[in-house]
């Protein structure tokens, strides 16, 4: 039998995804060369790895025996990649982050911005992601730091507290909602939305709206939630963003927010790692900064 780490890395990936497709992309290879390589692990253990079926991909007994060795391969490579970053002095390092939506745009920026000032020999690989997909993650050892929702199960994990987000409606001041204080999802689940080009709060949205018992009817979509809150505010129909950014567009435009008093829509964020002490000192020095940030 004769895995090598890109091998291990990518069965983990597949397995967290549940997709072949997606597994692929998360390790940074073809579809075609993920195939084949998924391929020649069956052939050389002799057994079947993983349940193909149309919803996508999910271990064996076998599998997640692998996957149970592959990740603790994972994480002994971690911890020799932090004692040699403890003795790489003056090279560049790079920390990978992952975190959703709305802490990326509102909260992130700020609070790096001091940190990689400070640091110039270390770089962020930062991506968008779940807080589902961010647990899978540090547990496959894609990345290093997540940060996350307290929607999640968060069992061996090391949590600190980031910062509180609250979504809320965005609408036009003549729209009959702009006087109401507080609204449900299900009350407005039917009406015309302006939604996010891509990104996790948007599926997340996506598929609350499924929970709810309806599709939300997406006129358009744009990349900013500043472009949600402008074409909210010309009455193309209902946003929702931070409460944090509908503060910062009432300044410069004629717009209504009205609170979301779902469960779901207060959501109180933690930077998390591994609960080891596998983790190098740049990762958790960048972990306590970001939850001292005041």
């Amino acid at each position: 039998m004769r895995f090598d780490i890109v091998d291990l890395r990518l069965f983990l990936a597949v397995v967290n995804a549940g997709s072949i497709t997606h597994g692929a992309t998360a390790v940074g290879i073809s579809l075609p060369s993920a195939s084949e390589r998924l391929r020649a692990m069956e052939m050389a253990s002799g057994v079947k790895l993983l349940e193909r079926g149309r919803r996508g991909v999910s271990p064996t007994n076998a599998g997640e025996a692998l996957a149970h060795h592959a990740m603790v391969v994972q994480r002994q490579m971690a911890q020799m990649r932090s004692e040699l970053d403890e003795h790489a002095k003056g090279l560049r390092t790079v920390i990978r982050l992952m975190a959703p939506t709305a802490a990326i745009t509102e909260f992130l920026p700020e609070r790096l911005a001091s940190w990689m000032s400070a640091n110039p020999n270390i770089d962020i690989d930062l991506k968008e992601r779940q807080s589902s997909e961010v647990v899978r993650a540090l547990f496959a050892g894609l990345t290093e730091i997540g940060i996350i929702s307290d929607t999640v199960n968060t069992e061996g994990l090391m949590l600190r507290p980031f910062a509180v987000d609250q979504l809320v409606v965005v609408a036009s001041p003549d729209h009959p909602l702009a006087e109401r204080k507080t609204v449900l999802f299900a009350d407005v689940v039917h009406e015309s939305f302006i939604g996010l080009a891509e990104g996790a709060l948007q599926e997340n949205l996506d598929g609350r709206a499924q929970i709810a018992g309806g599709r939300l009817k997406t006129r358009i979509r744009t990349r900013t939630f500043e472009g949600i809150c402008r074409m909210a505010a010309g009455g193309v129909g209902l946003g929702i963003v931070p409460a944090t950014v509908a503060q910062s567009c009432r300044r410069i435009m004629k717009i209504a927010a009205i609170r979301l008093v779902d469960d779901w829509a207060t959501r109180r964020f933690s930077v998390c790692t591994r609960a080891d002490d596998n983790i190098a000192a740049t990762t958790r020095a960048l972990a306590e900064h970001l939850t001292s940030h005041k």
